[in-house]
């Protein structure tokens, strides 16, 4: 597999945090992306992680583990 997944997060991250934004300060930029990064993964659901958010896919994950 290539970097398609990694590529597709860029894509997302410009189209909907980047380029609707006119950020005038690196605090700025450091406060909208952790404001999207933490969108991205509580509140958006994703299809290949069968319509769960990241966030749900891994801490479901780390239980079972954790169960073992």
């Amino acid at each position: 597999m290539d970097n398609v997944m990694i590529e597709r997060l860029w894509l997302s991250l410009k189209y909907e945090c980047i380029y609707l934004h006119a950020f005038e300060t690196g605090s700025e930029v450091r406060q909208g992306l952790k404001h999207w990064i933490d969108f991205y993964n509580t509140r958006c659901p994703h299809s290949s992680l069968d319509d769960r958010t990241s966030n749900e896919a891994y801490f479901a994950r780390r239980i079972i583990k954790l169960a073992v």
